[in-house]
């Protein structure tokens, strides 16, 4: 397996807050209260104390998720810590990049056990969304790298239900092997879907099963915030949360305006009416406004007494979601992606009045995977990774330039430095006789100069028009490094990788992850 890297900056969308948080920390350490990619950091974050009685209540929580993973004995010990991730749970285990959180996690923890700090990753199951558009479909490929978009039938109406409980009318299972057919393992990991995803299953259930297969020799525990267990141990936090909302919600809104004013992004919209939680009322997840010192949903209202007296069915939104977590865990470090981390620059001011402490928001690492054919076929083209997120049609550019023959490519070449020194020596003659010729010169020139390319890249359309080989090239490696306009990661599951490189392609993704490294890795598997 071979490794290069990209900066981050080179991807497509990177925001500016992401970009400072890892290349230029000094911009935004006011805003984050430990450096991103660092061990010495999450070491020193590990050094807190957390209540053992809390930490007894969570354990058991977790007890009927965890069976037999002796990571959760050892996280009942007092002084060991937390490293989090976490993700929705999509259908067919969603994005790559859930299997990339997971692995930074555990790799994370390794690396503090090495150097003597107990520690255990830990995965979120974000059960409690309820935008099941989000989460029923997935997206894979087949041998000719083409993408296939596969989804599950839901129930005729899911509303505001919270997406972990969805029970699917119909998998996929029959789409999937048909899209995966053509690919060394395709046969493997049809059965590893169909061994986590049975009939009758929730999405939340059938998720869990997933990442608990892939990840078991890694003493990955999993954690799901929809759980009774689990809520009863958040109740007091959410109860709180409610108690002091115009507070919580009055240093959110300053803390967003601060963000825009800096040229930053605010991850979440913050007005004077937003709720920070959700209440779970007959299975349906309520957003709520908050006014007047009520909470108010259609033409319900609830007072800040009645709302708390819930707590145990309430559900935080995205800035309060994280806080609760390390509210419910010893969290040091918390691996996430791009927008996550942008929560946590809003959220830095909920961690400083709720909880006292924060975890080390980690760049999960970043990857796109590559075959020894493909990593070829970008050497004869001489493109780089970047060069593959251009659209089709630059795309198809790049490769054919790449099919002129070597004597063509020079004699165009030579052609248009003859051409541009001969205009040269008539702009400077004409500049004596008369410098107002030079205008009409200059205008002259750019049709001359691009008409001369026009040749070239009419000659090196004509080439690859006639390369069949090129143009299915051009399509296959577009389809397999930027599908849909979309990195690799963000898009497809890690199950076509599966059944393109086999079971054992966990290990080897965790053998070359280096979480210190904030850049994205290509990897030649």
């Amino acid at each position: 397996m071979e490794c290069s890297c990209v900066r981050q900056t080179d991807l497509p969308h990177t925001s500016k807050l992401f970009a400072d948080l890892v290349y230029h920390f000094d911009r935004v350490k006011d805003l984050y209260p430990w450096r991103p990619n660092s061990l010495d950091a999450v070491a020193q974050a590990a050094q807190f104390s957390f209540p053992d009685d809390r930490r007894a209540a969570i354990v058991r929580a977790l007890k009927p998720l965890n069976q037999g993973n002796p990571a959760l004995e050892k996280l009942a010990q007092p002084g060991v810590t937390a490293i989090v991730t976490g993700q929705q749970v999509g259908l067919f285990s969603g994005p790559a990049y859930t299997v990339y959180k997971a692995l930074t996690a555990i790799k994370i923890a390794q690396e503090l056990n090495g150097r003597g700090i107990p520690a255990v990753p830990v995965f979120w199951l974000a059960s409690e969304d309820h935008d099941l558009a989000e989460v029923d479909h997935t997206w894979v490929f087949g041998a000719d790298h083409a993408p296939v978009r596969l989804q599950a039938k839901g129930p005729a109406k899911n509303g505001t239900r919270p997406v972990g409980g969805v029970v699917p009318a119909k998998l996929p299972l029959d789409e999937l092997r048909a899209a995966l057919d053509g690919l060394p393992f395709a046969d493997e990991t049809a059965a590893l879907v169909a061994r986590s995803y049975r009939s009758g299953d929730s999405m939340g259930a059938a998720f869990a099963r997933i990442i608990g297969e892939l990840f078991a020799p890694y003493g990955l525990l999993l954690i799901d915030p929809m759980d009774p267990g689990v809520r009863a141990v958040a109740a007091p936090f959410m109860a709180e949360a409610v108690a002091r909302m115009p507070e919580l919600v009055e240093a959110l809104s300053a803390r967003s305006a601060e963000l825009t004013s800096r040229g930053y992004h605010s991850q979440v919209l913050v007005e004077k009416q937003t709720s920070l939680v959700f209440l779970l009322d007959g299975g349906h997840r309520l957003a709520l406004r908050h006014s007047g010192g009520e909470f108010v949903a259609h033409h319900r209202k609830w007072t800040a007494q009645e709302l708390a007296a819930r707590a145990a069915e309430l559900s935080p939104n995205a800035l309060l979601r994280p806080v609760l977590q390390d509210y419910l865990l010893p969290t040091a470090a918390y691996a996430g992606g791009p927008a996550e981390l942008a929560y946590f620059a809003q959220s830095q001011v909920l961690y400083s009045k709720l909880l006292g402490r924060q975890p080390v928001a980690f760049p999960r690492a970043s990857f796109t995977l590559l075959d020894h054919r493909a990593a070829k076929r970008m050497q004869r083209y001489k493109l780089k990774l970047t060069g593959l997120f251009a659209n089709d049609q630059i795309l198809r550019e790049t490769m054919s330039a790449q099919l002129v023959p070597t004597e063509l490519r020079a004699k165009l070449a030579n052609t248009e430095k003859a051409v541009a020194s001969a205009l040269d020596s008539l702009s400077a003659d004409l500049g004596r006789f008369d410098v107002s010729l030079n205008g009409a010169l200059s205008t002259s020139r750019r049709k001359i100069e691009y008409q001369i390319g026009k040749i070239g890249r009419k000659t090196a359309s004509q080439i690859m028009a006639r390369d069949v080989q090129a143009a299915a090239d051009a399509k296959s490696l577009s389809g397999l490094v930027f599908p849909e306009k979309h990195l690799q990661e963000r898009l497809y599951s890690i199950l076509p990788f599966l059944a393109k490189f086999g079971p054992g392609l966990i290990g080897e993704i965790y053998d070359h992850l280096h979480v210190e490294n904030p850049d994205h890795q290509m990897l030649i598997v």
